[in-house]
């Protein structure tokens, strides 16, 4: 039962310490002295004698679960996107998010739900002056059929001057409509201005983190 707690106290630990990095505003938190609260009761419990190696392996996944350097937050719920680190937020910007809209091929009967994940990622590439590569989708919304050949299906146009791959087809990119700034209206990927964009851009190396909230 002990174990029990002391996991769950631990895990607790991990998503605390995590939200708070990812805070707006810099929390000052000490996981060392939580810890040391921990050790004092196992102590009072020698029977579970594989507890201190437990929450030695257990500190090593608080230290990895914090972010390290520079990273980005995107907040879909109040449609902003900051650059920061552990204790200071170094810019901050409106963005658009997914919309949550859902849309079914009437022949097929596939479903698309427009939201942008939830989750942990990276940047994985860097692209300037972006095409779009239009996924069957896009042709079903304005009652198309989506084109056989690949060339009918690239853009140049939608995704501004550069953009930011962080997974599975999403991206931070930017916008023809920048009066829809701060609204979930997109397809699952990040809307920036132009200028909040190049921020982003000039200073996100490959590697970066990625918090989607």
């Amino acid at each position: 039962m002990i174990r029990l707690v002391i996991y769950l106290v631990l895990a607790m630990a991990v998503a605390v310490g995590v939200l708070f990095a990812l805070a707006e505003k810099p929390v000052t938190i000490d996981p060392p002295a939580a810890l040391a609260q921990i050790d004092s009761v196992v102590a009072a419990v020698p029977d579970e004698k594989n507890v201190a190696k437990e929450i030695k392996k257990l500190r090593k996944e608080i230290d990895k679960a914090a972010p390290k350097g520079k990273y980005i937050v995107i907040n879909p719920h109040t449609n902003n996107a900051y650059l920061r680190t552990a204790d200071s937020v170094m810019f901050k910007a409106v963005c658009s998010t997914g919309s949550g809209g859902e849309l079914t091929d009437p022949k097929s009967g596939k479903k698309w739900v427009f939201h942008t994940p939830s989750g942990v990622f990276s940047i994985k590439n860097k692209i300037v002056e972006p095409w779009w590569r239009k996924p069957d989708w896009a042709f079903i919304e304005e009652g198309e059929a989506p084109p056989a050949s690949n060339s009918d299906r690239l853009d140049p146009n939608v995704m501004g001057d550069y953009a930011l791959g962080f997974g599975d087809g999403y991206f931070i990119h930017g916008t023809l409509y920048e009066r829809l700034l701060g609204m979930s209206v997109s397809h699952g990927c990040v809307r920036l201005g132009s200028d909040d964009l190049k921020y982003f851009y000039d200073r996100v190396p490959i590697g970066t983190g990625v918090y989607v909230l």
